[in-house]
């Protein structure tokens, strides 16, 4: 009788627990609901929180990566998500991982998200972001790739935007990939300047108003001018003297 009784009990609490918890889901939902309505991102990842403690799943905590990546808290969505690379995560997943690694500047770990974004579906913006963090983290051969891919695929319509001057301004990204191509051929062989600012050269022909591509040829220009003071100081003096 008294196991009948304890027994009654604990049926009882767990019917009542499993009421409250569907009850504080459709709060919760509801809620969601009417944040997304008035774009209110941090009332968004509360209530995403919320469900994802008392029903969580996959998808929900991707979601919630995703407005926390978008919203600028980037620490957030990798402390979700984990950094580790995971073929078999979803493509959100993926796209959180690679854009906050990235914008943590960690490049080791974004270039393994880019690439499984890559593998799923070839993109030229996609091989853009590939260029630069193998450039970083001194994978030359696999930039020279994505250079290759994205030189070959984009069009003249294709624009990229760069953020690093106010105002901000875009270029043909058939641009942008050979200015690319310029760091590329510098990092291979730092010795021959020339042929690096050949390459930008071509970037700002195709682009006059690409600032940061004049800011690097000028950069390649100034170490050029220092290297060759450099070797005429090291250079000895062979002119004869003249005679009295």
């Amino acid at each position: 009788m008294k196991h009948s009784i304890i027994l009654l009990v604990f049926l009882a609490s767990f019917a009542g627990f499993s009421q409250n918890n569907s009850t504080l889901s459709q709060h919760y939902q509801a809620f969601y609901k009417q944040m997304k309505e008035q774009g209110d991102v941090r009332g968004v990842i509360n209530a995403l929180t919320h469900l994802n403690v008392l029903s969580p799943n996959e998808a929900r905590k991707d979601t919630l990566a995703y407005f926390y990546s978008n919203s600028g808290q980037h620490a957030q969505a990798i402390n979700l998500l984990g950094a580790e690379k995971d073929t078999k995560a979803s493509n959100l997943a993926v796209e959180v991982k690679a854009r906050s690694l990235k914008a943590l500047n960690q490049p080791q770990l974004a270039v393994q998200q880019f690439d499984i974004m890559f593998s799923r579906k070839p993109d030229i913006y996609i091989a853009y972001d590939l260029v630069d963090l193998n450039l970083q983290i001194g994978k030359t051969v696999e930039a020279a790739t994505y250079i290759k891919y994205g030189l070959e695929h984009s069009t003249d319509e294709d624009m990229l935007p760069f953020y690093e001057s106010n105002p901000p301004y875009q270029v043909p990204l058939k641009a942008a990939f050979k200015y690319q191509e310029g760091l590329l051929k510098y990092n291979e062989d730092k010795e021959n300047i020339d042929a690096s600012i050949k390459l930008v050269d071509e970037a700002i022909v195709m682009a006059p108003n690409f600032k940061l591509a004049k800011q690097i040829r000028q950069l390649l220009l100034n170490q050029k001018e220092a290297g060759n003071a450099e070797k005429a100081k090291l250079t000895p003096n062979t002119t004869t003297p003249k005679e009295n």
